[in-house]
């Protein structure tokens, strides 16, 4: 796995400035008051920074915003970069400057000079997730992500911070990798060992195989990979951080690792794109990597289904009709709408074994979503506004965007089916809607639930708010708030 940055935490020390090598970050406000370690640099850049700041190009900076002094005289750094921020910059301002310190960082140790900012962990935050890179498949030898050394007033008083902080991270790039990697290299098998591997930080891992799927009737999920040599899988993790007698939290993750369309061929142009369709068991699987990393006092299960979606002799073809877990028949009218279809026998099964308390699936499922919603937000679709309002609040407080959008009788309507219960398409209106819809029909009457379509946010191709282009993680800060704010024992 891409790790984070390692991040030190300090007393200031204003005699360490002077010999600090790579990138040193000074704070100031944006009327140019400086604290102890900015007199400091001004000093030992014999007034430069001074002049900055009664320059007209300061008087121009807004919030959050970074300038470069590039190789300071009487500083053996690389480079000086002045941020703009208030002392009393919000959780947003404070990380969209670490997120310019980021993009400035490269491979170069950073020390920042944080003493008189409020806000010191979400800049370093900002800074780490968006000084992400993977090189898993480059020869050329990469270096090492380089450390951070942060000097704050009080080093012990973020001590707790820094450690959910590292979980946090590490979820986040874990989610990253996983959306990144090729899907010759991420395999179902792969993906289900490296979920295997997770054991080691004590979250309990089950890995279904096909006979036992078989044996459960999840012949909606099974049906998607019949084309493809890779097995299909669902792989079950559990974190019991909780009291004995709580109901879990459900977290289902769509885990294409590869959607060629099927027999329902998807255009050549762009397919590549296609290793991204197992996002959302990327986020969930990075999502309990930091439950479990951090300790956290909550039961959570995450359940992810693993199949590969092929072409061949044995492929599902349009037309057949299939039986689901729960005992209805699905008309496969097109074999590229298959996330849900794996989705609804995971549902069905983390419901009847987990009696959870709610469940949320997440799923790069419709590109309708995408025309709805850009890649500003994901889509949003709940039977509980309470649920989904708890989770909207933590998505908007982690600065991930998410909107909520409509369920109803009449797109339910559209799933009729002449042959079958329902056919696994409504045309193509509404397609996100649908989509939904056809989710919900697996979803008991009094569970909570939500349905989160990230497929305009999975991996993109400009820079998101945290990350740079590819895949942004979106899902994994959102969830560990939800999860921190709602479930976890006092």
């Amino acid at each position: 796995m891409t790790q984070p940055a390692a991040v030190t935490f300090i007393e200031t020390d204003l005699e360490q400035i002077t010999q600090a090598t790579g990138r040193v970050a000074v704070i100031i406000t944006p009327d140019g008051k400086m604290d102890a370690a900015a007199r400091r640099v001004n000093r030992l850049t014999k007034g430069a920074l001074k002049r900055l700041i009664e320059s007209d190009s300061w008087a121009d900076m807004k919030s959050a915003q970074v300038k470069t002094l590039a190789w300071p005289v009487g500083m053996e750094a690389e480079a000086l970069d002045v941020v703009c921020l208030p002392r009393s910059a919000s959780s947003e301002e404070a990380r969209k400057a670490g997120v310019a310190l980021g993009k400035l960082k490269s491979d170069a140790a950073c020390l920042i000079l944080a003493g008189q900012v409020r806000r010191a962990m979400d800049l370093v935050l900002g800074l780490r997730l968006r000084s992400y890179a993977f090189s898993a498949h480059k020869t050329a030898k990469q270096k090492e992500n380089a450390a951070i050394t942060a000097m704050v007033a009080d080093p012990q008083e973020v001590q707790d911070d820094a450690t959910a902080q590292d979980a946090i991270c590490e979820g986040v790039f874990m989610t990253r990798d996983l959306v990144s990697e090729p899907a010759n290299h991420l395999t179902t098998t792969e993906f289900a060992n490296r979920i295997a591997a997770m054991e080691d930080l004590g979250l309990k891992i089950t890995i279904l195989e096909e006979d036992e799927l078989q044996k459960l009737g999840m012949n909606l999920l099974l049906s998607v990979g019949y084309g493809s040599a890779s097995p299909s899988k669902v792989a079950v993790m559990e974190w019991n951080g909780g009291t004995k007698d709580e109901a879990p939290l459900a977290l289902v993750g769509k885990g294409v690792v590869f959607d060629t369309g099927g027999i329902s061929l998807k255009p050549a142009a762009g397919m590549e794109e296609m290793t991204m369709d197992m996002g959302g068991a990327g986020v969930v699987t990075g999502v309990m990597h930091t439950l479990a990393r951090r300790n956290a006092r909550a039961n959570v299960v995450g359940l992810v289904g693993l199949v590969e979606n092929m072409p061949s002799d044995r492929a599902t073809r349009p037309g057949d009709v299939v039986t689901s877990m729960k005992g209805d028949t699905v008309e496969i009218i097109n074999t590229d709408a298959e996330g849900r279809l794996v989705l609804a026998d995971v549902l069905w099964y983390a419901q009847k074994t987990y009696k959870p308390s709610g469940v949320i699936n997440l799923a790069t499922l419709t590109g309708a979503i995408i025309i709805g919603l850009g890649h500003e937000k994901a889509g949003v679709f709940s039977n509980n506004d309470k649920l989904c309002n708890t989770f909207l609040r933590a998505a908007d407080n982690e600065g991930e965007g998410a909107w909520r959008m409509p369920l109803d009788q009449v797109y339910d309507d559209m799933l009729k089916s002449r042959i079958a219960d329902m056919k696994n398409v409504g045309g193509r209106a509404a397609g996100s809607i649908t989509a939904g819809q056809f989710l919900q029909r697996y979803v008991e009457d009094d569970m909570p639930w939500i349905h989160l379509d990230i497929a305009g946010v999975a991996s993109v191709s400009s820079d998101t708010p945290y990350a740079p282009k590819g895949a942004s993680g979106w899902g994994v800060m959102a969830l560990n708030r939800l999860v921190a704010d709602q479930y976890e024992a006092d």
